[in-house]
């Protein structure tokens, strides 16, 4: 399983980040490039790219400063870039072929680069507004994808890869329906991001709903190799309420996606549970 990174809860009225704060802070992204040397190029262009790196923390002013959400910057994409290159190779691993290979005559690295390219690009429009993030996310992402697969590709599997990656963000959407193996990867990888960290922002910030509460509850999750069906996720839990964020924001996502039948899940409370609440008013 790829090393993810959990990132530190961030507690209200924090001081504001300045300009220097944003650019002073790159986010180094880790993955496994292994052979595919078109992945390692652009994982060290993206860590010099101090346009995205910025752009990753703007996303993080709107989603976690002003709106008080979940991470949505540097930390979750590279979470989602590492769940899905991980499931995208599992499932090659059992013969199931991604899309750029079926319908372009791609290699299975391209598709890498699809995953990986559309994980880490597809919150962009948090930049500007929640609402609609990911049709915005589009028109940021387009020139960004264009320019770091310059001189990687040849023109026409440039164009080929550009549009993929844009399908596999604007799919990612509620409702979104994804057309292709990789877009319905980064659907389901997006709400895999449920670990202990990120997904407890709201709750130690006092916002007490379910969506907050079952969100503590998760305290880890692993990718691995299913016994009835390719892809496993195993869901550890402190509490039994974070079975709603799999019934309800797991099983939506996977829903349309087109990997129900590749993706098996299984949850259990480990030990006694915690207590995470100790009275409910309004």
């Amino acid at each position: 399983m790829p090393r993810v990174v959990e990132p530190s809860v961030q507690p209200a009225g924090r001081k504001s980040l300045t300009i220097k704060d944003l650019l002073q802070q790159p986010t180094e992204l880790h993955l496994p490039a292994r052979r595919n040397t078109r992945l390692q190029e652009l994982v060290n262009r993206i860590n010099a790219h101090h346009e995205l790196q910025t752009l990753w923390r703007v996303c993080n002013v709107t989603a976690v400063d002003r709106l008080h959400m979940s991470d949505h910057g540097p930390v979750h994409v590279q979470i989602i870039a590492n769940i899905a290159l991980r499931i995208l190779r599992l499932l090659v691993d059992h013969g199931i072929e991604p899309s750029v290979v079926k319908d372009y005559g791609l290699h299975h690295d391209d598709a890498e680069i699809v995953v990986v390219l559309a994980s880490l690009l597809h919150d962009l429009g948090m930049s500007i507004h929640r609402e609609d993030h990911e049709r915005y996310s589009l028109f940021l992402a387009a020139p960004l994808v264009k320019e770091l697969l310059t001189d990687l590709y040849n023109v026409p599997e440039r164009t080929v890869l550009v549009s993929e990656t844009l399908h596999a963000i604007i799919a990612h959407r509620s409702g979104g329906h994804p057309l292709t193996l990789e877009a319905g990867i980064v659907r389901v990888a997006d709400a895999m991001d449920m670990a202990k960290g990120r997904s407890r922002i709201p709750f130690e910030a006092g916002e007490l709903n379910i969506h907050s509460v079952s969100a503590a509850a998760i305290e880890s999750l692993e990718i691995l190799e299913g016994e009835n069906k390719p892809v496993r996720l195993r869901v550890r839990m402190n509490n039994s309420a974070g079975i709603f964020q799999l019934d309800d924001l797991l099983r939506d996502k996977l829903h349309g996606s087109g990997l129900e039948s590749y993706v098996e899940v299984e949850a259990f409370v480990e030990g006694q549970e915690k207590k995470l609440v100790e009275s409910f008013k309004y």
